[in-house]
């Protein structure tokens, strides 16, 4: 009795490289909650039957968390896209948080975002700068468009297809904006703007004051009574000014 040859030694590494995703698969969703779980599963069908596979096996590749989940939309380069852009095993959770944004949005919902606007991405210190003209095809988040809108609706998982992938390093900077390919500085303070402002003047008791408390530097050799004599004739001054004269002035009248 003739008997069947064994599975050859490629044979065996080939099952076990298919059986690798399944089992990361397996593991990324044992620690989901149910519903996150069954939306998840939902948003995979949706994925897999508009043809976004390659992004379905990465989302199977990472460890996947209910917080992730809740609120989430992602954005898909296709699978030839995917297939020229090399992803190391532990850079997947990053390449889909980047590739994602912490809000369940449909593209009608996008829509109302104007350009200039500055939208963050579910990875940390990572976020998408905004061109919106208005139709279907000329809404560019940093260098990618939105070409198929809307494929996960099913669920509270929002998915859209994007033409390319997005770069690693933001374009986006919070301290310089650039206009028409020139930078522009920030705006002076508006404190360092204001000149200070000089102390109020009473014209009235200026002089007054000046006569009392200045009165005219004498030389270093001069005496105290030369000094004396010049503070007396002030003060007669001022009282002739402000007494005197008006008193005159009354009789005569």
């Amino acid at each position: 009795m003739a008997t069947k040859p064994m599975a050859t030694t490629p044979t065996i590494i080939t099952i076990v490289a298919l059986l690798i995703p399944l089992l990361k698969s397996s593991s990324s969703t044992s620690t989901l909650s149910p519903k996150d779980d069954r939306d998840l599963r939902v948003a995979t069908e949706e994925m897999q039957k508009a043809n976004y596979f390659t992004f379905v096996m990465l989302l199977n590749m990472s460890p996947l968390d209910s917080e992730f989940l809740s609120n989430v939309t992602f954005l898909m380069p296709n699978n030839r896209m995917l297939s020229k852009t090399v992803i190391p095993e532990n850079d997947v959770y990053a390449f889909l948080q980047r590739h994602s944004i912490p809000s369940p949005l449909i593209f009608e919902h996008l829509m109302y975002i104007p350009t200039g606007s500055v939208l963050p991405s579910s990875l940390p210190e990572y976020s998408m700068n905004i061109v919106n003209g208005g139709t279907r095809r000329s809404f560019v988040l940093n260098n990618v468009r939105i070409i198929s809108p809307n494929i996960c609706t099913a669920g509270s998982i929002r998915c859209h297809g994007i033409d390319g992938v997005l770069s690693s390093e933001s374009n986006v900077t919070l301290h310089t904006c650039y206009i028409n390919g020139g930078s522009v500085a920030p705006p002076p303070s508006p404190v360092a703007s204001v000149p200070p402002l000089s102390p109020p003047v009473v014209p009235f008791l200026t002089p007054l004051v000046d006569e009392f408390m200045v009165p005219a530097p004498q030389p270093a050799n001069s005496s105290s009574g030369s000094s004396q004599f010049s503070w007396d004739g002030k003060l007669f001054k001022v009282i002739i000014t402000t007494i005197l004269v008006p008193l005159v002035i009354g009789i005569s009248i």
